[in-house]
């Protein structure tokens, strides 16, 4: 998925309890024929520990003969984390890898110093019609890492952590968390889990991370005062030790880590602590340097500046 400075959220919400610090209202943002719900970069947070871009896609019901094709397009200096709970995504990327992404499974895509990659629905799904729900986020990469050699991991389902108390159901996804670790590897201190909350249920956020975000992506939870409905990014202040209520059965993101080490530029596809790396990989694009995805003749234009 892509972004531009013209799409971010600017919605935030007043709190009344003092472990958030604010709420950020997702936005919907039309990226090429399919819709998304953009919560980060925000004029209220541009990130959350070195999460730089957050993308809830769906639910959505694709009829037969549909399905999304976002087109080869590159990126630098970031990772993209993709994790489906309905439906299937098929990534091909300049490295030559192809992976159906499917629920449970992690795509964890580090760019580096340069990567192409397409995101598109199988041609049986196109078929028959299928449903696609999930998340997409980018890591900024830390800038001793930013000009690494790209490369692609993907995790199966059963290969993440999942752990279990009172009833509250949780999956580690990236990084350390809840004394379990993620098998994906990622190279700066983060974390990511999908939480799924009973009814009544308790769940306390993990302290040792400095900057802290939950998501609700369905359902609605309680923060001490504050109602968090489906579709809210809760942020947390720094220190406080927040427990989340489920007033309804909720599925709920929880994100972040160390802040990032400097400032990060973006611009389109690009990410980087360097404004002069973005005008360099702007060039690159316009002049057809980046790498090609094998098999696909298709390409995202560089957008007009």
């Amino acid at each position: 998925m892509s972004w531009t400075e013209a799409n971010a959220p600017i919605c935030t919400s007043s709190v009344s309890t003092p472990a958030i610090e604010t709420i950020i209202e997702a936005r919907d943002r039309d990226l090429g024929g399919f819709t998304v719900r953009r919560l980060l970069p925000s004029s209220a947070r541009r990130l959350v520990g070195p999460f730089i871009l957050f993308d809830h896609m769906g639910p959505a019901a694709l009829p037969p003969g549909q399905g999304i094709d976002v087109r080869p397009q590159p990126h630098i200096n970031l990772a993209t984390v993709t994790y489906l709970i309905e439906g299937e995504i098929v990534h091909r990327d300049s490295l030559g890898s192809h992976q159906p992404i499917r629920p449970g499974a992690i795509n964890w895509m580090t760019a580096g110093r340069g990567i192409v990659h397409s995101e598109r629905t199988a041609p049986d799904l196109r078929t028959t019609g299928s449903r696609l729900h999930g998340v997409q986020l980018w890591v900024a990469l830390p800038k001793a890492y930013e000009e690494a050699e790209p490369d692609f991991r993907h995790c199966a389902a059963p290969a993440l952590p999942a752990l279990e108390e009172q009833g509250v159901r949780i999956r580690v996804l990236a990084g350390m968390v809840y004394g379990a670790t993620s098998p994906v590897p990622t190279l700066s201190p983060l974390f990511y889990v999908e939480a799924t909350i009973p009814e009544g249920g308790e769940l306390p956020l993990p302290s040792q991370h400095e900057e802290r975000a939950a998501y609700v992506t369905e359902g609605v939870v309680w923060c001490g005062e504050e109602r968090v409905e489906a579709l809210r990014m809760v942020v947390f202040a720094p220190g406080s030790i927040p427990v989340l209520r489920a007033e309804s059965p909720a599925r709920v993101m929880f994100l972040g880590g160390a802040p990032v080490d400097g400032e990060r530029h973006i611009w389109w596809n690009f990410v980087s602590s360097s404004k002069a790396r973005i005008e360099q990989a702007k060039r690159d694009r316009k002049e057809g340097r980046f790498p090609k995805v094998p098999g696909e003749t298709e390409f995202i234009p560089l957008p007009e500046e």
